[in-house]
């Protein structure tokens, strides 16, 4: 398999990162990036590249000596970067996703909410994931891994498949449920995303991934999950709904 068929194989399940909950980061740029970057760029705004700012506040002259390290597909990709990642609420992410991804996306925000008590919380817990997923779409677009990255990825999506397998089956079959296996196989998935964006992504993005992970591979809200006699009973039949639909078209 040449590197490029093994990134389009790989490249589906890592957008949706974690449960398929990313946005499609393709379609987005194609029909939103230019026009959104473009006026940006006019305004000055939010979304405009630190460089680009600097060259428009302080002239090209001061730059003239590294202008040969300078990259228009680098910056482009930075401001692509903070445009999506600045634009992932909850809201925003279902214009973007498949109806199956949104609605385990509201079930996982219903149980983080239910389980902290605090609304806060669980938007920042579910903020975190998108970002980390429209970002890792942004560099799979651009082509940034290698070839060894593209293997964690691979591994990566293994795990994953994994993981929507496990929850299923101990879901679906009384009294199998373990969370000691449940947590490992999220904190393995855990450990392979920081490791295939070690390079690519800055510490603050590594923080959000492992906020993420660790909520949920957390044994006490996994047992409270999967508890039939818990208020998470019906998150948990439309999670594993949602996730066994994903499973049988090939998403993860």
């Amino acid at each position: 398999m040449s590197l490029c068929d093994k990134e389009e194989s790989i490249r589906k399940p890592l957008k949706h990162c974690f449960l398929s909950v990313a946005m499609a980061t393709t379609s987005f740029c194609s029909c939103r990036f230019h026009r959104n970057f473009t006026l940006s760029c006019r305004r000055g705004g939010e979304g405009e590249p630190a460089d680009t700012q600097t060259s428009r506040e302080g002239g090209l002259s001061k730059h003239s000596g590294t202008m040969d390290a300078f990259s228009s597909k680098d910056m482009a990709m930075k401001a692509q970067k903070k445009i999506l990642s600045s634009m992932a609420t909850k809201s925003s992410v279902q214009m973007f996703i498949d109806d199956t991804s949104s609605e385990i996306l509201d079930e996982l925000y219903r149980v983080s909410k239910e389980y902290t008590g605090n609304k806060t919380e669980a938007q920042k817990v579910v903020k975190d994931l998108v970002k980390i997923a429209v970002k890792i779409g942004v560099l799979f677009r651009n082509n940034r891994f290698n070839k060894e990255e593209l293997g964690v990825a691979q591994d990566f999506k293994k795990k994953l498949h994994t993981g929507a397998m496990t929850a299923i089956s101990f879901y679906e079959v009384d009294f199998t449920f373990d969370k000691t296996v449940m947590s490992e196989i999220l904190s393995d998935c855990r450990d392979l995303l920081l490791k295939l964006v070690n390079t690519h992504l800055t510490p603050k993005s590594h923080g959000r991934i492992n906020h993420v992970f660790n909520h949920y591979s957390d044994p006490q809200l996994l047992t409270k999950l999967y508890d039939p006699n818990s208020n998470f009973r019906s998150n948990l039949t439309k999670i594993c709904k949602g996730l066994n639909k994903l499973v049988e078209d090939g998403t993860i």
